[in-house]
């Protein structure tokens, strides 16, 4: 007991709380895409869920990210309301950040219901199967939790936790050196200048995935998830899960006619300031220059460009 509560004491004090006490977009910044994919609002069209308690919204903390695609010339909008057949029509790519269940907007605490109704997840996963793609996002307690319904469908195991890098603590970094980043058809892109070499993720979830996804972001023995009842609250009940290469954080696979990209960390597709300091976290910190790179390859395989 007294060795767990000692290992348990070492993951809580390398998670990055600074994280978590402010998130705000930040609006300096101006990302950089010396090729877009499509003239400017002439590409397809790409909405981003706002009608199910997102954390994550376009006109919110996911603007940077709209940011990004406008600048590649896609045209972006929010997608409000329940999800539907008929609703969906036209949307080249859906994109998914971060949903919660109306009981955990303010309580981050079990039980973590799913984020969408069993109608909802049939119509999406009927409209992926028809040749629809989607971008599906959703990060530690209680947004795992949210989410894996909706994963469940393709196949996905998501859990409801936070997997944290026991031997660095804080940010994880993930490098195709160590294998970490795996090398596909995502992380390499289509030529030299698209390939991605590294990615940092800002504390998420680990999942599990089905036979056919090819798993971008992988876990090593270093990780350690941790599943409380209450985000944030780590004490003796946490339970705690060693992690290996079984896990990931990041996977994709093609679906019937469409395609499925999957993640377990939100803050990595974006630009935030962060804490009392405002610290860039996300697309905009230094230390994670491959992130973009992959967030555009990853759209970019979306749109059945390559």
């Amino acid at each position: 007991m007294k060795i767990r509560l000692l290992i348990l004491t070492l993951l809580v004090c390398a998670l990055p709380f600074d994280l978590f006490s402010q998130q705000i977009p930040d609006s300096e910044y101006d990302p950089v895409i010396a090729h877009p994919e499509y003239s400017t609002g002439k590409g397809p069209l790409v909405v981003i869920d706002e009608g199910h308690n997102n954390y994550h919204t376009l006109n919110g903390r996911y603007d940077p990210f709209a940011r990004v695609l406008r600048k590649d010339g896609y045209v972006v909008k929010p997608y409000t309301g329940r999800f539907e057949m008929s609703a969906l029509q036209g949307v080249r790519i859906l994109v998914i950040a971060n949903a919660m269940n109306k009981i955990n907007v303010q309580h981050w605490y079990l039980p973590t219901p799913s984020a969408f109704a069993p109608k909802e997840i049939q119509d999406v996963k009927k409209w992926v199967e028809d040749g629809g793609s989607l971008f599906l996002i959703a990060d530690h307690m209680p947004m795992g939790g949210a989410a894996a319904d909706l994963a469940a469908a393709f196949g996905f195991s998501f859990t409801n936790g936070f997997a944290v890098d026991t031997a660095r603590g804080g940010t994880s970094f993930f490098t195709r050196s160590d294998g970490s980043l795996t090398s596909d058809i995502i992380s390499n892109g289509r030529n030299d200048s698209e390939r991605v070499d590294s990615v940092v993720t800002f504390t998420g979830q680990a999942f599990r995935i089905p036979g056919k996804a090819i798993p971008i972001l992988r876990f090593d023995k270093r990780y350690t998830l941790l599943e409380p009842d209450t985000a944030w609250v780590f004490d003796r009940s946490t339970k705690l899960t060693p992690l290996d290469s079984t896990w990931v954080q990041g996977a994709f696979m093609e679906y019937g006619q469409g395609r499925v990209v999957m993640f377990g960390e939100a803050a990595m597709f974006t630009a935030q300031l962060t804490g009392r300091n405002l610290t860039r976290a996300g697309l905009n910190s230094s230390f994670a220059k491959g992130n973009l790179k992959l967030l555009l390859n990853i759209i970019h395989w979306l749109d059945h460009r390559y």
